[in-house]
Parts: C-alpha cells; structure tokens; sequence
C-alpha cells in the first residue's frame, strides 16, 4: 500500500554550480558539481536536469555515475548562462548501501550570477548551491 512506503530524507548531499576557469579553451566556464559529504560511497547515480519556466522548456539531460566515493565531489556538466534566466532542476537518485534515495535540486531564475558567488569549502571553488 502506498501508506507504507517510506521515502528516506536524503543528507549529506548538495549540488553546486561552479564559476572556474578551464584551462584547455582559456575560458571562464559554468560547471555544475555534486558534492557527496557522507562518509560512504554513493553509487549507480543519475542525475536528471531540466530548465523550466512558464512559457520555456530546455530538452532533459541524464548523466549517470557509477560511484561518487565518500567525502568527495564530481563535475557533471557544463551549463551556459544562457540558462540562468531559467528555473533550472537537477534530479538526482542513488544508491546508499541498499537504501534507494532520491533529491530534487533546485538552482531559481537569476540566482546563479557572480554577485552570488560564495566559496564552497567542499571543492574549494567559487559558486552557487541550490536549494
């Protein structure tokens, strides 16, 4: 029965997006990373993302990890600015043990700008964490 299904709250686990420099094209890119801060492994992810609003909707993008290993974190894709004036969502599922989680990520109209840029300790870069 549906009343008997429990969804686990999912801690320890955040998305970022990134402002660095890449060294092979001399540019400033945007990077969005998933930072694992439990002390396990996190496996068989996939992160689903989509950018949204009221009148506009980008194609999905699916990007799977097979292990994102305890206290660490992992670049999973290249977003353009052009996206920022969008609600931009990153679903994110995995394996913890033989536990299923699941978290939704949420990065709202206008919120990833430079003006927003905060240190994230976790992967000592400049960026944007969602909500």
């Amino acid at each position: 029965m549906k009343k008997d299904i429990q969804i686990p709250e999912v801690t320890g686990v955040e998305m970022a997006v990134v402002y660095e420099y890449n060294d092979i094209y001399k540019t400033d890119d945007w990077n969005v990373y998933l930072i694992n801060k439990k002390a396990i492994d996190l496996e068989m992810l996939v992160i689903v993302s989509q950018g949204f609003s009221d009148t506009k909707t980008t194609s999905l993008l699916r990007k799977k990890l097979d292990i994102l290993p305890a206290n660490s974190f992992a670049k999973i894709e290249l977003i353009q600015p052009e996206l920022f004036k969008l609600n931009n969502r990153f679903q994110v599922t995995f394996f913890e043990g033989n536990t299923l989680y699941e978290k939704t990520f949420l990065f709202k109209e206008n919120s990833i700008k430079e003006g927003a840029l905060r240190m994230i300790d976790d992967i000592k870069k400049r960026g944007v964490l969602a909500n």
